[in-house]
């Protein structure tokens, strides 16, 4: 099977194809170990056929995407189901309102009477067509094959058919005289229903009777159609535009006729190959290729016959063939489909608004089971007030109204003990939360006055920040700062920071200050329409705000409904009608059942949550309580005791195996109790029964129970006890209830069903006009004789031998005269033993087993060899409808309603990018490469080398080389092993040699850093220890050993480049993110086979039931199930079990000892299996793979950051983060981006302010706690994308909110350190001035202790002392300057009243006094007195002396009210240097 590895690479190829896989699976079996050979089909079937083949359809599905706008002008725009002849018009309606209505302008009117028009166009006239439609339907389907001897031309059938065609012919007589006949054929429908008229009243013509006319009579269904208006909006949607899915159909067409052709030529001289001598046989062998159906076969024939030496091209031809026609060809069915199911960008838009506001819409009405509390009447709960002096009797109060006042009474208690230092401030906190939490429906209705004025002050306050900010950056770019630098490229961030700062100033209405300077008329109108636009953006915010209020009003109502009846019915919230609502014993069961794992560590001081080592072991505990996680244990430990049951070890009868069903019942049966103690049975708000989970949970609890204590011995077939053990198989769904994802991987499968639904009843229309087209045309005659040589029925009687074969390929050397062994058998004449088209019934199975492209060779050959070859066209344009747009449309709507589950399909372009932007985030890690050694010693030679692409690539170059090695068998045996597994040790040891090499460079701890590091030393320590064993063993096990160590070394490559390790995580994170589906998909499984073994775990062995693939055990049902989901001949599975008496022995007593199976069980159980898991479960897989592959190969214009942006980052990170450990302090982010360069740069001259914001963000995430690698990786992500475009509504809400606040808050932050400067300034200033005073006080009394005491004043030479200090002002000019700037004289007035001047004025720039340029000079005069005034010169008239006392008065006065005025200057700042600081 695998001798070479041109015939492994062969065979691996035919199994990944699904096609005849299970049948090498078992050849294995019977060579190698059973567990080898299981796991290995089964990992080839999962990750090649499911995981890989996918990731071809995600391939087909975005290239398709992309290249659609190029052909938008040869298929056309999506357009409605209007059509293009009508137009829509004002109609004014019975109750005096206007609506819209379609009015076909064009159409002609009829010559009928009025009457009869009004009559053609009523919905009546139309239902009534309808339903004869659908009468005609049901007769046609309900004809069957009545014998040989039965005359078929007269019957009933064909008498209702003749009634049926002149109905509607009168019907089409009536539209034409209606409408005439230019308006009739102008409709698409029109054409389709006089198309159908000709052609059946051409079929009741006797002698066309059940000829190919038939296809008219059953073509009638299609206007059934018309019934349902989603089924019509649906079809329209899939098959409406019709050009891109015709041009495929086009293309496919001819596909086949071309490589039909180019295989006759050939092959149609090859002895002994049948398959190729025509073109009609051609087609059919290339079309049997294209569906997958026995392909291997068709290849296997003509390799045979063609002879070894053109094996290999005929082998690669084929598989070419096959690869583009199955991966490539069917996946551009599925995404044409999805592309007609994808909507328009602005009606995703208009989608969004209206599904927020469906979901808001939150229903105010409680559930059915609780508003029957309202039918009775209000009971409030009363309580008697005593111990109250008085003497007239206290009528009885209501409870809750007592409450208010002892709650506000430990309210107001809670307040004053809130004052007091005591130890208790924690419990008040308790009581005071309690208190707010039993009254916060009250206190939001206070609080909303309160909203509506904070609300107003918000505005006011962003309003004038955005003005000041505006000037800011206005006075920043006028100023010169920028001139002189060359000019640079911004980066995403800055665009994208302006782009918000213009947005906000329109938004604002903030830009008629710019709009008055002078524009022109093109600026105006494009500013105008800017402002629009926003403003529309505004409106539209209001409106998502308006419809969060309305849902949060709605699901307050429901609050306020819960609470009024809990206070007027007492039994309202009491489980069972027993329990109180606070009774001890509930409270306990609520602890109970809510109980469970909390490992999340916060932060003390700033509440941040910590990382903890162990933080996904954590999170898996964490996921669901303590009780649960009990009941999941004991779930599965129930699940693996029923493993062990068969029919000849039975529970009934096996004491072992009913330990562990006690044990379940009687842990459900605590589990149960202590539920509905604590949430309530029914009545309740958090009811055990509220939804479908708690019904599945109560029923599997009843069966359970009831099969306990039944536990009946003798079962027999298709009887109760069996039907209660079937149900009993549904245990392991008790899992998708205690799981919560596997929950919503329920919830995902269903609430899709609508689309799925309608999908069904086209492919079950579809298969109902086929299978009432079979049964006209092949009832009766597919039936034979088992004998070949009789050909007539008459002649078909008495026995004929068998010869029986033991192998097709074996021939038995017969000595003369002997025969080939056989035995006798009667002659029967009958049909094909798995299908027939007798009634519509069998049509139909026999239809849905080729639409699953299951069977449908044999069913043609049948009909080719039996009818004749002209009725082959039947099955083939059958299959290809149901194989090319029915099982694509099914795997087109999975994708299409995951998607909306998960919220992408209404996403716009930009919106799908930033999702995919974020989900690439989460998965992208900081680098484990520890940074280069400082010196250039021997490490820094070693860290250069292990670095050098070179040896990267020399790395990768030897793996491929030792992977080669494996193309030759190592055998134990063959001397040819030796010297290969000789070569493999020494390029062990050259791997050996490379991660020695590296952790010298990095250093063992920094080695260990990296996961690709660690795989890396795994590998290669599992290849020494393989070393050591090889050459002390040298057996057989050594050698397979070594092979998979060099299948392990061979993965390591993906890593190395860069696509493969695109490819590598699109799979790795496909599977962890359909790890629930998978799991789902197995209890399922799970579930069948356990039925499967009651059903059919006795079956006599058949076609394809035998020891390899059977029901008698749970493992054996799980493979066969298994191999059920591939699709491997489920058909002929099937009706193995179908075999009934007399093929079989029947048993009434007992089921296990029948070897009969069960038709209709059969039937149910495989057809639901394989829609379920076929068609639904595994498309679910196809979704996943597509989103994650547009996920990992969006090409760099789409991304939003591009892979070198994220390389760039993460280069940084590295430098910053020097411990590795994924955080840093947030001191450290600020230069973290004042490193960063390219597009995510921020230039800290023209983006200051963005700066600021970005480093208050991560301040404010962890209340200044450190910040990890996706923080600012997540801050840096919403920064550079234009949010408006890119973010959904509620998350657009929410972020701007958020940046708003950011900016706020650092506009305060900024208007603060601006505000303590100028404090400080004012500060230093005023302890100057307060130095000045003091010597000036000093000063005046020295001159009043001088003019008490006068000296000499004859002489006009200055004194010494002057000359002093004249000596000290020459010496400290600049000081003396400014002190006469600060002091004028008192005697100079001018020098005085220039005070508010410019000349003298002190001014002040940014917080600085500015000082004039030219200070005055000081004037000494000879003839006056020159007398100390604080260290400056003065000159005083002789007055001074004739009053003393009123002169040092008025002069102390003059220089305190000069102080203050030089204390109270104004500066003539305006609001444009607020900021700029």
């Amino acid at each position: 099977m695998t001798h070479s590895q041109g015939t492994s690479i062969f065979t691996v190829y035919e199994a990944a194809s699904q096609e005849g896989w299970v049948f090498l699976m078992y050849r294995a079996i019977d060579s190698f170990p059973r567990w080898r050979s299981y796991f290995y089909f089964i990992t080839l079937i999962f990750f090649l056929a499911w995981l890989v083949k996918n990731v071809f359809i995600a391939v087909i599905i975005e290239t398709f995407a992309e290249i659609r706008v190029q052909f938008q002008q040869m298929w056309g725009s999506r357009s409605s189901t209007t059509s293009t002849a009508t137009t829509q018009m004002f109609h004014e309606d019975a109750a005096g309102g206007w609506q819209l209505v379609a009015v076909d302008v064009n159409k002609p009117q009829g010559r009928a009477p009025a009457c009869l028009q009004k009559m053609m166009r009523s919905s009546v006239f139309h239902m009534f067509i309808l339903s004869m439609v659908a009468v005609d339907v049901i007769v046609a389907a309900s004809n069957y094959y009545k014998g040989e001897n039965f005359k078929r031309q007269y019957d009933e059938f064909y008498l209702a058919e003749v009634a049926f065609t002149v109905l509607f012919d009168l019907e089409a007589l009536l539209k034409i005289w209606c409408l005439g006949f230019t308006g009739y054929i102008s409709s698409s429908l029109h054409k389709f229903e006089l198309l159908l008229v000709i052609g059946t009243t051409l079929h009741i013509y006797p002698d066309l009777y059940h000829s190919q006319f038939t296809y008219f009579q059953v073509l009638r269904v299609v206007r059934l159609i018309k019934i349902s208006p989603a089924l019509e909006d649906f079809v329209y949607k899939i098959f409406g535009p019709g050009k891109k899915l015709g041009s495929l159909v086009v293309f496919t067409a001819s596909l086949l006729i071309v490589m039909s052709a180019i295989s006759l030529q050939m092959f149609c001289f090859v002895e002994e190959l049948d398959r190729f001598t025509t073109f009609p046989r051609a087609f059919m062998s290339m079309f049997q290729i294209l569906t997958q159906e026995g392909w291997v076969d068709v290849m296997d024939q003509t390799l045979n016959a063609v002879g070894h030496m053109w094996a290999p091209v005929v082998a690669i031809y084929f598989i070419l063939y096959h690869l583009f026609a199955t991966l490539i060809l069917l996946s551009l069915f599925v995404a044409v489909i999805l592309d007609n199911l994808e909507l328009d960008e602005d009606l995703k838009k208009l989608k969004q608004l209206k599904q927020s506001e469906a979901n808001a819409d939150t229903k105010e009405k409680l559930p059915l089971r609780l508003r029957i509390f309202e039918k009775f009447p209000n009971r409030p709960q009363m309580v008697k007030i005593s111990k109250l002096p008085s003497d007239f009797t206290v009528p009885k109060i209501r409870e809750s109204f007592m409450k208010q006042f002892i709650d506000r009474q430990q309210q107001d208690t809670s307040c004053l003990l809130r004052r007091l230092p005591s130890a208790s401030s924690s419990s008040c906190d308790h009581s005071k939360r309690s208190a707010i939490e039993e009254n916060k429906y009250i206190d939001q209705k206070l609080r909303k006055s309160v909203f509506s004025i904070r609300a107003r002050n918000l505005l006011e306050k962003e309003t004038a920040i955005n003005k000041i900010l505006r000037a800011c950056t206005r006075q920043r770019m006028l100023s010169g700062s920028f001139e002189g630098q060359p000019a640079k490229e911004r980066s995403i961030l800055s665009v994208q920071h302006h782009i918000r700062q213009e947005r906000r100033s329109l938004r604002h209405g903030s830009n008629s200050q710019r709009i008055s300077r002078g524009k022109s008329l093109e600026t105006l109108t494009q500013d105008h329409s800017n402002t629009v636009r926003y403003r529309n953006a505004q409106r539209e915010d209001s409106e998502i705000k308006m419809i969060q209020e309305k849902k949060e009003q709605a699901e307050m109502k429901r609050k306020v409904q819960e609470e009024e009846l809990r206070e007027n019915h007492p039994y309202f919230d009491k489980p069972l009608f027993i329990v109180g609502r606070e009774h001890r014993f509930r409270n306990f069961c609520r602890v109970v059942v809510r109980a469970r794992f909390n490992a999340s560590k916060t932060d003390p001081v700033t509440g941040a949550v910590k990382n903890t080592k162990y933080h996904q072991l954590y999170d898996l505990l964490g996921l669901v309580t303590y009780l649960d996680w009990v009941m999941i244990i004991v779930t599965i430990c129930s699940c693996i005791s029923m493993m062990f049951e068969s029919p000849f070890r039975r529970v009934m009868h096996a004491p072992t195996l009913q330990i562990a069903e006690y044990v379940f019942v009687i842990f459900m049966s605590i589990e149960l109790n202590l539920k509905i103690m604590a949430d309530g049975l029914f009545f309740t708000p958090t009811a055990v029964i509220r939804d479908f989970g708690g019904v599945m949970d109560i029923f599997i609890y009843l069966v359970s129970l009831i099969f306990l204590c039944w536990m009946p011995q003798n079962v027999p077939a298709k009887s109760g006890a069996q039907l209660l053990m079937v149900l009993r198989c549904l245990r392991p769904l008790r899992i998708f209830k205690l799981v919560p994802q596997m929950r919503k991987v329920v919830r995902e499968l269903f609430s899709g069903f609508k689309e799925i639904f309608l999908v069904s009843i086209l492919l079950l229309t579809l298969m109902l006009v086929f299978a009432s087209f079979g049964v006209q045309l092949f009832a009766g005659k597919l039936a034979k004789c088992n004998d070949p040589h009789i050909i007539s029925r008459e002649d078909c009687h008495g026995i004929f031998r068998i010869n029986v074969s033991v192998s097709k390929n074996l021939n038995l050397k017969l000595r003369p005269g002997e025969k080939k062994p056989g035995f006798w058998v009667p002659r029967v004449w009958a049909n094909p033993r798995n299908f027939n088209f007798d009634n519509v019934g069998n049509a139909m199975l026999a239809l849905f087993e080729v639409l699953s492209l299951k069977g449908w060779v044999e069913v043609r050959d049948v009909i080719i060899h039996r009818v004749g070859p002209i009725h082959g066209i039947y099955i083939h344009v059958f299959v290809f409808l149901g194989c090319m747009i029915g099982l694509t449309l099914f795997v087109g709507v999975v994708i299409a309603n995951f998607n909306e589950n998960k919220g992408t399909a209404l996403l716009t372009v930009d919106q799908r990018r930033w999702e995919d932007l974020k989900s690439r985030l989460k998965i992208a890690q900081p680098l484990h490469l520890p940074p280069r050694p400082d010196n250039d010693g021997f490490r820094a030679k070693m860290y250069d080398i292990t670095q050098h692409p070179f040896f990267k690539r020399t790395i990768a170059v030897l793996v491929l080389a030792q992977s080669v090695l494996l193309s030759v068998k190592w055998d134990a045996a063959d001397p040819v092993t030796v010297p290969l597994a000789t070569m493999s040790v020494v390029f062990t040891f050259i791997f050996v040699l490379e991660v020695t090499m590296k952790i010298i460079a990095m250093s063992p701890s920094g080695f260990w850093q990296s996961r690709r590091n660690r795989y890396d030393l795994l590998v290669t320590s599992l290849g020494v220890i393989w070393v050591i064993l090889h050459f002390a063993l040298l057996n057989a096990y050594t050698y397979m050993m070594g092979a998979c160590v060099i299948v392990f070394r061979f993965f390591s490559i993906c890593g190395k480049h860069v696509t493969l390790k695109m490819l590598l995580l699109t799979v790795v994170v496909s599977m962890y993110k359909s790890f629930f589906i998978i799991v789902g998909m197995f209890l399922l499984l799970l579930c069948y086979a356990f039925a499967g073994v009651v059903l059919f775990g006795t079956v006599k062995y058949g076609e394809n039931i035998n020891r390899h693939a059977n029901f008698s055990s749970a493992g054996k049902a799980i493979t066969v199930l298994f191999r059920i989901v591939t699709g491997e001949d489920w058909n002929k599975i099937m009706h193995d079990c179908m075999v009934q008496p007399p093929f079989c022995t029947p048993d009434n007593s007992t089921y296990w000892k029948t070897d009969c199976g069960n038709y209709a069980g059969a039937l149910m159980y495989f057809c639901s299996f394989y829609v379920i898991i076929a068609y639904i479960m595994l498309n679910l897989l196809v979704a996943i793979i597509v989103e994650n592959f547009s996920l990992f190969y969006s090409t760099e214009e789409d991304q939003l950051l591009s892979y070198n942006d994220l390389r760039h980052f993460q280069i940084i990170w590295n430098m910053v983060d020097d411990k590795r450990e994924g955080v840093i302090p947030t001191f450290r982010v600020k230069f973290l981006l004042r490193l960063l360069r390219g597009r995510l740069e921020v230039d800290l001259d023209k983006d200051k302010l963005l700066f600021k914001h970005m480093c208050y963000e991560m301040e404010r995430l962890h209340n200044g706690g450190d910040v990890t690698f996706h923080d600012v990786l997540s801050m840096l992500s919403y920064r550079s994308v234009d949010i408006r475009k890119s973010l959904q509504l509620e998350e657009l809400l929410a972020r701007e909110q958020l940046e708003y606040t950011i900016e706020e808050e650092v506009a305060k932050q900024t208007i603060r350190m601006w505000l303590k400067k100028c404090l400080k300034r004012i500060r230093a200033k005023q302890q100057q001035s307060c130095s000045i005073i003091h010597s000036l006080r000093e000063s005046q009394q020295q001159e009043l202790s001088r003019f008490l005491n006068p000296p000499s004043i004859e002489t006009t030479q200055p004194s010494e002392d002057m000359n002093a200090i004249n000596q000290d002002n020459s010496a400290q000019p600049e000081t003396s300057s400014q002190q006469q700037l600060l002091s004028p004289t008192l005697s100079d007035r001018g020098g005085y009243r220039q005070d508010s001047g410019d000349a003298g004025k002190p001014q002040r720039k940014f917080g600085q006094w500015r000082l004039p340029s030219a200070p005055k000079p000081i004037s000494h005069s000879v003839s006056s007195v020159n007398l100390r005034f604080g260290g400056r010169s003065t000159v005083k008239s002789v007055a001074c002396k004739m009053n003393p006392m009123s002169d040092a008065a008025s002069c102390g006065s003059e220089v305190k009210k000069w102080w203050t005025r030089q204390l109270t200057v104004e500066s003539d700042e305006s609001g444009e240097d607020l900021l700029d600081i």
